[in-house]
């Protein structure tokens, strides 16, 4: 699997400060939130609400949002608890975000 020979090289690079986690994008990591940066490089269907719950007041989300051949990059800054301001760029191209954890 992808992931475990992933975490091997990590490990035998000698980086001993990187945490690898295998499970579904769209559910983040809500135990280690709030974050100031989320990344994501898989083209989402829609923006994930458990991650937008999870960016720290000031953080930033960047996104290719959008199933098809293309998509718009969105960059999401949370304001406050509620309120979240949107800016989306140019076209990309990004393999598919999928949820679930099947291999």
């Amino acid at each position: 699997m992808l992931f475990n020979k992933s975490r091997d090289f990590i490990k035998k690079l000698g980086f001993t400060k990187i945490r690898c986690f295998y499970g579904d994008g769209f559910e983040g990591l809500p135990g280690f939130s709030p974050f100031d940066k989320i990344i994501i490089t898989a083209a989402a269907p829609v923006v994930p609400q458990k991650l937008l719950e999870q960016l720290a007041i000031g953080g930033i989300m960047v996104v290719p949002l959008n199933e098809g051949v293309k998509q718009k990059m969105l960059r999401i800054t949370r304001i406050n608890q509620n309120e979240y301001k949107r800016e989306g760029y140019d076209d990309f191209v990004f393999v598919p975000m999928l949820q679930g954890t099947e291999v």
